[in-house]
């Protein structure tokens, strides 16, 4: 396969800003391809070569939070958080950007993913819990940004699951309620595209659903 040349002098800076950079991808006389990122000018992901591209960290982690309880069905934690660009509160799963900190743990996609399961429902994952890498880096949406999110499985077994909240979340999160779904009602979920209420949800919140109802989670970890 042969790769459209990118040289570095060729691509643009369009904006710059603390949480968000834009850079024109010019890789041809006339050609235009416009890239977001979170990441440093110097650390968009195009400038990476193979090997760095394949030891890369993502940006977030989302989390697959699967609840047992005794005497009930196993179910999928799913909560509904304020995302800004759509103006609603959509049902999805914890999830949370990889802190700097966190890239020293032994499997920093792990300790991201047992620290945003706190914050953003006050479970506290224990030793007992079974917390497991599913995917260590998938690409958000590559035609527009390198913004990557690792998937963690997290199987939370409890006698009973009382108070969840969001007390510990970061000031710019807000959240309402929680679901926790049966297998018949991740099924209706994703036959019918929406929530409850009848909202849309994102890409991860579909990937949810579908490793639950695949029963992947109780082979793995």
């Amino acid at each position: 396969m042969n790769k459209p040349d990118l040289p570095r002098e060729r691509m643009v800076t369009c904006f710059e800003s603390k949480y968000l950079n834009v850079i024109d991808l010019n890789y041809a006389e006339g050609r235009h391809y416009y890239v977001s990122s979170r990441h440093s000018l110097e650390d968009f992901t195009v400038l990476k070569d193979e090997e760095e591209f394949k030891k890369q960290l993502p940006d977030a982690v989302t989390c697959f939070v699967i609840i047992k309880t005794k005497g009930a069905e196993p179910r999928l934690l799913l909560e509904k958080e304020f995302r800004y660009p759509t103006g609603q509160f959509l049902s999805g799963p914890p999830a949370g950007l990889l802190d700097p900190e966190d890239k020293d743990a032994p499997e920093p996609r792990v300790e991201t993913a047992k620290r945003e399961i706190k914050e953003e429902t006050g479970i506290e994952v224990l030793d007992s819990d079974r917390v497991f890498v599913v995917n260590p880096l998938a690409f958000s949406t590559p035609g527009m940004t390198d913004e990557s999110n690792a998937l963690v499985c997290a199987v939370i077994e409890r006698d009973e699951l009382t108070g969840l909240n969001d007390s510990n979340a970061e000031s710019t999160e807000c959240f309402g309620d929680y679901s926790l779904l049966t297998k018949a009602e991740a099924l209706k979920m994703l036959k019918d595209g929406k929530d409850e209420r009848g909202f849309y949800y994102s890409m991860y919140t579909w990937a949810a659903l579908m490793y639950f109802v695949s029963d992947m989670w109780k082979q793995e970890g």
